[in-house]
């Protein structure tokens, strides 16, 4: 099927017809897992403002950004403490009170507010080119392996990448009614992104840049059993995602293997994923599952009376509103990494990789673990590749790495023998094709998703020729790279790869 464009308000919607392949149902008994859960202490930062009770985003790095019980938009710190936010001198709209706030990339939010939608980027409050052609109606987002963000929306289900918004439609059809979004393996075990709509599971998969396959398949649902919500694990080293859905009766969970049923002491109400973790609310309970250990543990003395979930992290940090509190849960809390995220692909031979430690004492060592190999490092710089003559942080080389899926972990030891780890799953995959030109290579980019807000006449830094791309190659690729930047939306990983590229191998003209 071809892409069928179609102008609104200047922005260009690429309307997507889908195959549907039918609906699937599993009959027979699940099996069956009864986890114990393992009560725990959590850890605990209070936010410095109070927070409204709506929907956040929490950035793995720590912090995120979420709406004030004022309704204004606010940067959070790893401390709780504000950052600065701030709306875009290029800005022509004020935001207004702020409805919600959604995931969109690894450190970035979608914002809905009173007046329309907006992007929070490093600080600022950005309309994006493809505002007034949607406005408020955002139910909730997923970001699918291809680095698409998913938006289920009032109108239906729409797809944003390369800077282009698009609706996905089933024989013409908009999707709306959809309730949950998720992204994790489809029944074929290639990466796809699921919704609740009406009570029936739906999975699209991407065929090529236009085309998508739509499967509606049944749950494994006993009878009377409805589906509230869906929640996704992500992949770690040998292990794929997973699909988690919350029922009125229980969990299932879906693994290369088919469902399972999960039944726990207390009944879930809520659940959230992010990364390898999942919290459920139970009533006044919280409880967390941590996929890479496989345990469930239940919080003690978390919350008392009612209480809202905000958001959560990929380290399985969680935000929570209770009264006039605002709150961060970790079963511990961890170290973060800066210039390292989560299902990040690496394409260059070095990275500049730091820790930041929690709030609360100084750890007496700090290491990085990658494989095998343990690599010290030293406050108050914590880098991955030490420091430079001039103090500068030195990129780390994974030369010496076969192209692969790892894990990069930073431990902080303390002096009572406890520590705090964080781990992070990313890809290497090394180039190995020649040297780029700015011209034939780079500058199409530019032009297609960097002039609109780059350039000589705008508020932002200006990259209109070779030589303003040459002297910010580390900054263009540090953005590109964290996906921080394009404000319209996220880049193709290929063409981040081939930025990366360029730069790494003499920034050509």
């Amino acid at each position: 099927m071809r892409i069928q464009p179609r102008a609104s308000a200047s922005v260009v919607f690429s309307l997507l017809s889908l195959v549907v392949l039918g609906a699937c149902g599993e009959d027979g008994t699940l099996p069956l897992d009864t986890p114990e859960l393992t009560p725990f202490q959590p850890a605990q930062v209070q936010a410095t403002t109070a927070l409204a009770p709506v929907s956040g985003f929490a950035d793995q790095s720590g912090g995120g950004i979420f709406a004030n019980a004022s309704r204004e938009l606010v940067r959070l710190r790893l401390d709780g403490s504000r950052g600065a936010m701030s709306p875009h001198p290029g800005n022509t709209a004020e935001a207004g009170a702020i409805n919600g706030v959604f995931r969109l990339g690894p450190h970035s939010a979608l914002v809905e507010a009173q007046n329309g939608l907006f992007l929070a980027e490093s600080g600022w409050l950005i309309e994006p080119p493809w505002r007034e052609a949607l406005g408020p109606g955002v139910v909730t987002t997923a970001q699918s392996a291809d680095g698409a963000v998913w938006l289920a929306h009032a109108r239906g289900l729409f797809r944003l990448q390369e800077g282009t918004l698009a609706e996905l439609k089933v024989d013409g059809a908009s999707l709306t009614g959809i309730t949950s979004l998720a992204a994790a393996p489809s029944p074929e075990n290639v990466p796809g992104v699921w919704y609740l709509r009406e009570n029936t599971l739906g999975v699209a998969v991407a065929l090529s840049t236009t085309n998508y396959r739509v499967l509606t398949t049944a749950a494994p649902l006993k009878e009377g059993e409805t589906l509230k919500s869906l929640a996704g694990i992500g992949p770690a080293v040998g292990t794929a995602g997973e699909l988690w859905a919350l029922t009125s009766n229980g969990l299932l969970r879906r693994t290369r293997d088919g469902w399972r049923r999960v039944e726990l002491a207390q009944q879930p109400d809520q659940l959230v994923g992010a990364g390898r973790f999942l919290w459920a609310r139970a009533g006044s309970a919280l409880l967390l599952h941590d996929a890479d250990a496989n345990t469930w543990s239940v919080a003690s003395d978390a919350t008392t009376g009612d209480f809202q979930i905000l958001a959560l992290d990929e380290s399985g940090c969680l935000w929570v509103q209770r009264g006039g509190q605002s709150l961060a849960l970790s079963r511990v809390l961890v170290p973060r990494l800066q210039g390292l995220f989560q299902g990040m692909r690496i394409v260059e031979d070095g990275l500049v990789v730091r820790a930041v430690m929690p709030p609360g004492p100084a750890p007496a060592s700090v290491a990085f673990a990658l494989g095998n190999t343990e690599i010290p490092t030293e406050a108050p710089d914590y880098s991955l590749g030490g420091l430079e003559a001039d103090g500068s942080h030195r990129a780390y080389s994974f030369a010496t790495l076969e192209a692969g899926r790892y894990v990069l972990s930073v431990v902080a030891r303390y002096e009572d023998g406890s520590e705090a780890r964080r781990s992070v799953p990313f890809d290497f995959a090394p180039l190995q094709s020649g040297p780029l030109s700015w011209d034939k290579d780079i500058r199409p980019i530019h032009e297609s998703r960097c002039r609109n807000c780059h350039n000589s006449a705008s508020a932002a830094r200006s990259l209109d020729s070779y030589e303003l791309w040459r002297a910010n190659a580390p900054i263009i690729t540090a953005a590109v790279r964290d996906q921080r930047m394009p404000a319209d939306g996220p880049m193709d990983p290929e063409l981040i790869n081939r930025i990366q590229r360029w730069a790494s191998s003499g920034a050509r003209p």
